[in-house]
C-alpha cells in the first residue's frame, strides 16, 4: 500500500503545482491511503505504518493541510499549514478546528464527521481562516475524511485566495469605475451645457463633490486670480472630511503650477517628487498634499486678465493619475469654463438691458425731480432696434477678453459711447479709459502724445512726460479717428500692437505696457489700404474684433428713447419741466432720415428744450438739405445705399432666380457676410 499511496502522491504533486485541490482530489488521496474498505480490517495495516505514510505524504503537498478527530482536535498540519496561519505546524496541533476556521463550527464538523463525507454543502466552500496574529484570510477550503485503521480523521486542504480575489475585485472595480466615471463626466458635461447663469454656482459645487467622491479624493477646488494679484483665491471647495479653515494660498510660493496655468496646460503629479519646482514641493507638504491634478478652465476666461483652474487633491494616499481621467478632467474643465464665461456675458448684458429698459418710450411722464440723477451721453445705449440688440451681443461677446476692438460706423452713431461701454464692463473697468483724436493732434505732436517723450527730445521739450499708452497701462486707450494716423506713427504703433513696448521719444529705453485697443473711425479702412494711404498690417491687427455701429436711420425703433433720454438731460440743464412730447413731433422725428445720426438727433432736441414753454415739448420738424451731394458721401455710404436698393426692389430676397445676390453678381454667403458687416438689416413694418 505504501509503494501504491507513493506514486499517487508524486501524481499529485504534478497537478498541485498547476492549481489548487478540489474535494474530489482530496477524496482520491483518502481513498490511495486507506485502501478498500475491506483492507480497513486487515491485521496488517497498523495506525503507525498508514499514519507515518500519510504525513509524509501531506508534507511534500504545496498547499496547507489539516486533520482534525471527531472531536474537531487537530492532530495534523503541514509546513504550508503552520504558514498560511503566520505560525508553526507544531503550534497548530491540539487546537480546535472552529478556532482556526471561525466559519466551520464544531456542529459544522460533527454533521460532516457523521454523514462520512457526503454533505455537498460543506464538502467544497469559501471560508475566512483566522492566522495567529488575528488577521482573517480568505480561504478556498475542501473536506474530505479519510481513515487510518479503524480511526477516521476529517482532512481540510485549505488554499489561500487573497490574491484571485483582489485581482478579481480590481477588475470589477476598473471596470464599473471607467464605465462610471465616463457617465458621470457626460452627465455634468450635459448639466453645464443646459444650466442656469443664477444656478451656476451649486452646478459647480455639486459636481466637484461627485468628482471627488467617483476618483476617492479629499479634496476638489475651483482657483482663481487676477493679473498682479498676490494670493489665489478658492471659490469654491469640496472636502471629505470638511476642516473648516482654509490657508491662504500665495502665487509665489506655486511659481511651477502658477505658470502652468498661465500658459493653460494642465499639469498632475502622483507622488512630490514628480514636482519640478522645489518650492512648489515645500508648499505641498505645508499643506498635507501629496497628489494632485490642476486643469484650467476655458482659454477666453484665462486672457481676460483672469485665471481659473479645478484642482484635484489627495492628503492620505498618493494618486497615480490614468491619461483617461485626465482627458475626461479637460472636458469637465473645459465645458466649466464655457458656462462660467456665458454666465459672465449674461450678467454683462443684463446690466446693459437694464439701463435700456429704463430709457423706453414712455407717452406721458412726470418731469424729474431736480435731486434726480439724469444720465449723461455716454451712458446713453439704447437698444429696441434688431441692428442695436445685434451690436449689444457682439459687446458682451467681447468685454470680458483682452482683444482689440474696432468700431466702424458714419459720423456721430455714438461709436465712443460704445467704447464707453465696452470698457466698463470689461475687467479693466476699475481704471479710467483713456481717449485719443487722432484728427485733432497736430502731426508733429501726435507720436509724443502716444508715446510720450523725454526730456530734450526737441525743441521746447523741457521736462520728461509720458504719453497716452503709458497713462492707459492696465486700462483702455480708445484711438479714435484711427483713419487719419500719419503713416510714420502707423508703423510705431503696429510694433505696440505686436510686442506691446513702447519707446518714449528722445529714449532707447523700451517701456512694457499693458493696453487694451479700441479703435474708431468713420471711413472705409479697406478701400484706404487700396489707397496706400493706411498699412494694411496695421489693419489686420486693428481688425481682430469689428463692430460696425448702424446710423439712426436704420434704428428707428430706437429714437423715442433716444429722445427722452436727451429730454432728460437738457430738461434738467435748463430748469424746464417737460413732461410729454406730441405724437405729431415723434412722427415726424422717425421719418426723418437723420444724416447727422444720433449727434444730430442731440442738437434737435436741446434746441427744442430750449424754446419750449409748456410741459409738452413740441419739436419742429427737421429740413432735410434740398439735395445730398454725392461726393459728400463715404463709399460705405454708397454700398449701403446700393445693396438697400437692390434687396427692397427684390423685396429682401437674397437668394435663388432674381435674387439681390444675382442681380449684384455675388454669391450669396458672400452678400449675407457683406449685409452683417455693414449692419443692413430689414425694417419692422408696423
Amino acid at each position: 500500500m505504501a509503494a501504491v499511496f507513493g506514486v499517487q502522491v508524486n501524481r499529485r504533486n504534478m497537478l498541485s503545482s498547476l492549481q489548487p485541490p478540489t474535494t474530489r482530489e482530496v477524496s482520491t488521496l483518502s481513498d490511495d491511503v486507506t485502501g478498500r474498505p475491506e483492507d480497513l480490517t486487515a491485521p496488517e495495516v497498523r495506525r503507525g505504518d498508514g499514519f507515518a505514510v500519510f504525513q509524509t505524504a501531506l508534507e511534500a503537498l504545496p498547499f496547507a493541510v489539516l486533520a482534525a478527530s471527531e472531536d474537531g482536535t487537530i492532530v495534523f498540519a503541514n509546513r504550508p499549514g503552520g504558514e498560511l496561519f503566520a505560525t508553526t505546524a507544531a503550534e497548530l496541533t491540539g487546537q480546535s478546528i472552529a478556532a482556526l476556521l471561525p466559519d466551520w463550527s464544531l456542529e459544522d464538523h460533527a454533521a460532516f464527521f457523521a454523514s462520512g463525507g457526503s454533505l455537498p454543502a460543506t464538502a467544497s466552500r469559501t471560508l475566512d481562516g483566522q492566522r495567529k496574529d488575528g488577521v482573517l484570510v480568505p480561504l478556498d477550503a475542501a473536506f474530505s475524511i479519510i481513515a487510518d485503521g479503524r480511526t477516521r480523521y476529517v482532512v481540510v486542504a485549505l488554499t489561500d485566495i487573497t490574491e484571485r480575489l483582489n485581482l478579481e475585485a480590481r477588475l470589477a472595480a476598473a471596470t464599473h469605475e471607467h464605465l462610471g466615471f465616463q457617465r458621470l463626466v457626460s452627465d455634468i458635461a450635459a448639466r453645464f451645457g443646459n444650466v442656469e447663469p443664477d444656478a451656476l454656482n451649486d452646478t459647480i459645487d455639486d459636481s466637484a463633490r461627485q468628482l471627488g467622491e467617483a476618483l476617492q479624493l479629499d479634496r476638489v477646488a475651483l482657483w482663481r486670480w487676477r493679473t498682479g494679484e498676490a494670493t489665489i483665491a478658492v471659490a469654491h471647495r469640496w472636502e471629505r472630511r470638511p476642516s473648516g479653515h482654509a490657508e491662504p494660498l500665495f502665487i509665489a510660493a506655486l511659481p511651477y503650477i502658477t505658470s502652468r496655468i498661465q500658459n493653460n496646460e494642465a499639469c498632475w503629479f502622483t507622488t512630490l517628487e514628480d514636482i519640478p519646482d522645489g518650492i512648489d514641493r515645500h508648499t505641498f507638504r505645508q499643506h498635507g498634499i501629496r497628489s494632485m491634478a490642476v486643469v484650467p478652465l476655458a482659454r477666453p476666461q484665462a486672457t481676460s486678465g483672469n485665471r481659473s483652474a479645478l484642482v484635484f487633491c489627495s492628503t492620505s494616499v498618493e494618486v497615480p493619475w490614468a491619461p483617461a481621467v485626465i482627458e475626461r478632467l479637460r472636458l469637465v474643465a473645459a465645458v466649466m469654463g464655457q458656462a462660467v464665461i456665458s454666465a459672465h456675458e449674461h450678467e454683462s448684458l443684463q446690466r446693459a438691458l437694464a439701463e435700456v429698459r429704463q430709457l423706453r418710450e414712455r407717452p406721458e411722464r412726470a418731469s424729474p425731480r431736480r435731486d434726480e440723477r439724469v444720465p449723461q451721453l455716454s451712458n446713453i445705449i439704447v437698444a429696441e432696434s434688431p441692428a442695436m440688440k445685434q451690436v449689444l451681443a457682439q459687446i458682451a461677446q467681447v468685454t470680458a477678453t483682452p482683444a482689440t476692438v474696432l468700431l466702424l460706423g458714419e459720423t456721430g452713431t455714438g461709436k465712443e459711447v460704445m467704447a464707453e461701454t465696452i470698457h466698463d464692463l470689461s475687467p479693466r473697468h476699475s481704471r479710467p479709459m483713456v481717449r485719443v483724436s487722432c484728427a485733432a493732434i497736430p502731426t508733429a505732436l501726435i507720436e509724443s502724445e502716444l508715446f510720450g517723450r523725454e526730456r530734450g527730445a526737441y525743441t521746447g521739450a523741457l521736462s520728461r512726460q509720458i504719453g497716452r499708452f503709458e497713462a492707459a497701462n492696465q486700462s483702455t486707450l480708445f484711438l479714435d479717428e484711427i483713419g487719419e494716423l500719419p503713416a510714420e506713427v502707423q508703423v510705431k504703433l503696429l510694433r505696440v500692437l505686436q510686442e506691446r513696448v513702447i519707446e518714449r521719444l528722445g529714449s532707447t529705453q523700451s517701456v512694457k505696457v499693458d493696453v487694451r485697443i479700441i479703435a474708431a473711425t468713420n471711413r472705409d479702412l479697406e478701400k484706404a489700404v487700396e489707397d496706400k494711404t493706411f498699412r494694411e498690417d496695421l489693419f489686420y491687427r486693428l481688425n481682430v474684433f469689428p463692430i460696425v455701429v448702424p446710423p439712426l436711420r436704420e434704428r428707428v425703433e430706437d429714437i423715442p428713447g433716444l429722445v427722452w433720454a436727451f429730454i432728460d438731460e437738457f430738461s434738467r440743464n435748463f430748469g424746464k419741466e417737460i413732461a410729454s412730447i406730441s405724437k405729431e413731433s415723434m412722427q415726424d422725428l422717425q421719418r426723418y432720415q437723420w444724416p447727422g445720426n444720433v449727434r444730430e438727433l442731440r442738437n434737435v432736441i436741446e434746441r427744442a428744450v430750449i424754446i419750449s414753454t409748456g410741459t409738452e415739448l413740441v419739436v419742429p420738424a427737421p429740413r432735410p438739405p434740398a439735395r445730398m451731394p454725392q461726393a459728400a458721401m463715404t463709399l460705405t455710404a454708397l454700398e449701403i445705399e446700393h445693396i438697400r436698393s437692390v434687396l427692397e426692389s427684390t423685396h429682401w430676397r437674397v437668394r435663388g432666380a432674381g435674387g439681390a445676390a444675382q442681380r449684384l453678381g455675388l454669391k450669396p454667403t458672400t452678400l449675407e457676410s457683406r449685409m452683417a458687416k455693414l449692419g443692413i438689416v430689414r425694417k419692422k413694418t408696423p
